[in-house]
């Protein structure tokens, strides 16, 4: 029994000694709305975004991560393909504040303490809690009383990161959201005039951006292929 804790302590010794567990960081890029006002492209970044980013290694494929994200969002009809649109002439911008958790999977074994393991593309899903400003009541024609709604949204996405220097890195990500609001643009269905695009739909938006993180930490044992 001794001699097979010895082995499989020094298994994971020498297998992930050099592996680094924790992972924490920044990320920027630009931010773009998918729903009734504006253009109809999915990744189209117009505004700007950022925040904080977490992830706990499970192994060298699979991590959990959490992000906390500040985004600005904006569409005008006057940029839409559709003449619709164009012709209706509405626009908004808004503001949103994401706080999420999720999984992500690497394609490739990843471990930047290795001469191979440096690089991979990688896939996302997360849970996050939504907070955007909203109308909440009329004053008169025109004049809205405003406040703050939080809502449920499913983040989703895809990146690529590689190792830039000792216990640094960096990603490019896309992640599109899907959120259980169609009042990211304002739409409010008891407000005739803020009554509009389809109300079965609900609002998407898109972050696109880069990430730098600093990895730090030691992993539970797990096998690290070399």
């Amino acid at each position: 029994m001794k001699k097979l804790i010895y082995f499989i302590s020094f298994i994971c010794i020498t297998t992930v000694s050099k592996a680094q567990i924790h992972e924490i960081g920044v990320f920027a890029g630009g931010s773009n709305y998918i729903g009734d006002i504006g253009s109809e492209l999915y990744i189209n970044p117009t505004n700007l975004m950022g925040g904080i980013i977490y992830k706990y290694n499970l192994n060298p494929r699979m991590a959990l991560r959490g992000t906390f994200t500040y985004a600005k969002i904006s569409a005008d009809d006057a940029k839409a393909s559709n003449i619709g649109r164009q012709q209706r002439g509405l626009r908004f911008s808004n503001t949103l504040t994401e706080l999420a958790a999720g999984i992500e999977y690497s394609y490739f074994p990843y471990n930047l303490n290795t001469h191979h393991l440096t690089q991979t593309p990688y896939i996302l899903l997360e849970i996050a809690a939504l907070n955007f400003n909203n109308v909440i009541g009329e004053n008169g024609p025109l004049q809205y009383q405003y406040g703050s709604k939080t809502t449920v949204a499913i983040p989703f996405g895809l990146g690529y990161k590689f190792k830039v220097a000792r216990g640094f890195a960096m990603a490019f990500e896309i992640r599109t959201t899907y959120t259980f609001t169609d009042e990211l643009d304002y739409n409010n269905s008891k407000i005739p005039a803020l009554t509009f695009g389809n109300p079965n739909n609900n609002d998407w938006y898109t972050f696109t951006g880069v990430s730098f993180v600093y990895t730090f930490g030691r992993p539970p044992c797990y096998a690290t292929p070399y």
